[in-house]
């Protein structure tokens, strides 16, 4: 005899978020989302991934090899200033 596991409406509420949340959804999104006011709740779904972490750093790597050479905004700006 084959069964289904028991399915809670809470625990599709908790997968739905936490795919939001790993495909990027910010804090703010979670609790627009969730009808929450509290980060400390939405906190709850942003769990860390080695599939997250990769995709970040990927992200990262790409805005690194994209930005202009010669230091950063702040010390371009400085140098056009003078200062």
């Amino acid at each position: 005899m084959n069964t289904c596991p028991k399915i809670h409406f809470h625990d599709l509420r908790y997968t739905g978020n936490t795919l939001a949340a790993n495909a990027g959804a910010s804090i703010r999104e979670l609790m627009e989302r969730m009808g929450h006011s509290s980060t400390r709740v939405a906190m709850i779904y942003q769990h860390p991934t080695d599939e997250r972490q990769r995709e970040m750093a990927r992200k990262i790597d790409g805005l690194a090899r994209g930005a202009p050479q010669g230091g950063s905004g702040t010390q371009r700006a400085r140098k056009r200033n003078g200062a």
